[in-house]
């Protein structure tokens, strides 16, 4: 199987993918940007399940059901505060990725969709982010070549042109 690789701009929330990842805060319970947008359009349910994780450690991921998003599942994660890039903040944010897709397999998952992680309120540059995450992606499906399709949905036009460029530098084949 080849795993697709795609970049689009859009609204995570309404992908209809098998999985969108949460770029979540520890708790679970819901924030600001994505994790928020995500809760409110999964609906009450999401937070009731996600009471009952015991939240997240940084670089890990969890699974929930996608209740009212046209995603089957969530994958929550938590990716790292950005603190200059000296405290483990690369290999965290390479965790997070490989922790989604790690769970994305156990779960049957073929297509997946991630935001720009810690790129809000945690302040990663996007530039950093980007490659990251195109990079451990690659990797893991280098090793695990068992998922359909893996999309970058950037929010905004700037996020968008920064994968894009992301992923010329990285030699990565993006069907666009």
């Amino acid at each position: 199987m080849t795993t697709l690789f795609n970049i689009i701009q859009n609204d995570i929330t309404t992908l209809k993918v098998d999985a969108i990842v949460n770029a979540a805060n520890h708790s679970l319970l819901g924030g600001g940007g994505v994790d928020g947008a995500i809760h409110r359009a999964a609906g009450a349910q999401l937070l009731q399940e996600c009471r009952l994780l015991g939240g997240c450690a940084t670089g890990k991921a969890k699974i929930t059901r996608g209740y009212k998003l046209a995603a089957k599942y969530v994958i929550h994660t938590v990716g790292p505060v950005w603190r200059g890039g000296k405290q483990g903040e690369p290999e965290l944010l390479a965790a997070c990725y490989m922790s989604s897709l790690q769970l994305a397999t156990e779960n049957q998952i073929k297509t997946i969709a991630f935001p720009a992680i810690s790129c809000g309120i945690y302040g990663y540059p996007l530039e950093q982010a980007c490659m990251i995450a195109l990079k451990s992606s690659f990797e893991f499906i280098e090793q695990n070549n068992c998922l359909e399709q893996i999309i970058f949905v950037a929010f905004a036009d700037n996020i968008y042109q920064i994968y894009l460029e992301a992923a010329q530098k990285l030699n990565i084949s993006i069907n666009l």
